[in-house]
């Protein structure tokens, strides 16, 4: 088991000595890369209503993700980053997901950590478990059921899944059904990885980087139609063994942290980004936020400084050197039309200009994606394309999220 934070792990009786030395040693012999990815936050009320605030106690959490490479076996990581108590994971599972809640039968796996079936992560920490075999195909959607039989207070969480995640009364980690998970929310708790190995091909993985856009505000929920969802259906297509993971925050700010959409872009690049297994590019694209926020005086668009096009850019060259240190290729790509939008002004319009120009023609990046020609309306190259608009003025639709990743070019990737 790794965990990193500020208090030692709690000891646990392990009765079972010889699977945990056999997990252990089998974590460090095996090459992971990063199946699945979310960005994790701070406990908040954030855009809908969630149970990060609340919390758990003798309660089961079932979350659905869909993994986009292929492996014999996975393991899971889960985070206490901002959690003020140590956090005890009484119980979790991982099976193939079936229809809602329930789980495909035959494929239900118990997780261990170090051979223990449950663990304690200390405030501000992580823990990885251990392996399983379960055998997966890119796009396949796993389970994965945590219990909390102590309370957790505040939970660590991702507050835009656009996915359904469910929640029971008592431990229901060994139900293969769904019937016992009646409540249902779009968040995703402690969750934050699902790692693969033991494929014959090994995959590498791209990392889609950014805000809401990302993130997939107005897509399907529960449909995985966000846009790095269509670039991994894309390259699955193409039979490229290349994962895509989706590192986007909605209302993230490239240069400021907000207490409701996330630390800063350029703080949390590391850990989300350059940290993560198999990582061979990543695509950036941030700034709407930075741009936007500042032209309104809302309570929610808070920190709203005033954000210059030269800082903007000195934000990107940053990840992009960061990147390349670590030999980790970067795509940028270019800021949405959003002319009707709330934080839409003249000079707003006029930031987003410049930095779609650096962005084309400053050469530093490895590839560009050029979102917003692919999206903008004919008649007028301010305005989001009407058939893209999820009704915003901003934020695409599902059909909107499937133009982004075909302008995406795969031989950047």
């Amino acid at each position: 088991m790794t965990v990193q934070g500020q208090h030692s792990v709690q000891e646990h009786d392990f009765t079972t000595s010889a699977l945990g030395e056999a997990g252990r040693r089998a974590n460090t012999a095996t090459l992971w890369s990063a199946g699945w990815s979310a960005p994790v936050q701070r406990p908040s009320s954030g855009f809908e209503e969630n149970w990060s605030e609340a919390g758990f106690a003798r309660q089961s959490v079932r979350q659905i993700v869909r993994v986009t490479g292929k492996g014999t076996a996975a393991r899971i990581r889960l985070s206490n980053r901002f959690g003020s108590e140590p956090l005890v994971v009484s119980a979790a599972t991982l099976a193939l997901t079936d229809e809602g809640a329930a789980t495909r039968p035959g494929t239900m796996r118990q997780l261990t950590f170090e051979g223990a079936s449950s663990v304690t992560i200390p405030a501000g920490g992580e823990t990885v478990g251990d392996s399983t075999e379960l055998l997966l195909e890119p796009l396949d959607s796993v389970t994965v059921t945590l219990y909390f039989e102590e309370p957790t207070g505040p939970s660590t969480f991702h507050s835009q899944a656009y996915a359904n995640s469910y929640r029971a009364t008592g431990d229901r980690t060994a139900d293969v059904g769904g019937e016992g998970f009646g409540e249902v929310t779009h968040s995703w708790y402690y969750l934050s990885d699902v790692e693969l190995s033991g494929s014959t091909t090994p995959f590498e993985t791209v990392v889609a980087f950014g805000d809401s856009i990302t993130d997939g505000f107005g897509s399907t929920v529960g449909a995985n139609r966000r846009y790095p969802d269509a670039l991994a259906e894309r390259l699955t297509s193409a039979g490229r063994p290349l994962a895509v993971v989706n590192a986007g925050i909605g209302g993230n700010l490239m240069l400021n942290d907000s207490a409701w959409y996330g630390d800063r872009a350029v703080e949390r690049f590391e850990r989300d980004v350059l940290d993560k297994p198999g990582v061979r590019s990543v695509v950036v694209f941030a700034g709407l936020n930075d741009i936007g926020f500042s032209e309104v005086d809302l309570p929610t668009y808070k920190p709203n400084p005033e954000v210059s096009v030269a800082e903007l850019t000195a934000g990107y060259r940053q990840l992009i050197e960061r990147a390349h240190s670590r030999g980790v290729k970067v795509i940028g790509a270019t800021i949405l039309p959003f002319k009707g939008s709330e934080y839409h002004t003249p000079s707003a319009e006029a930031k987003r200009v410049a930095l779609n120009d650096w962005i084309r023609t400053s050469g530093e990046y490895d590839g560009v994606a050029d979102f917003d020609r692919a999206l903008a309306s004919p008649d007028d190259p301010q305005v989001l394309h009407p058939a893209y608009d999820s009704g915003d003025r901003k934020h695409p639709n599902d059909a909107g999220y499937r133009t982004m990743a075909e302008a995406v070019e795969l031989d950047t990737l």
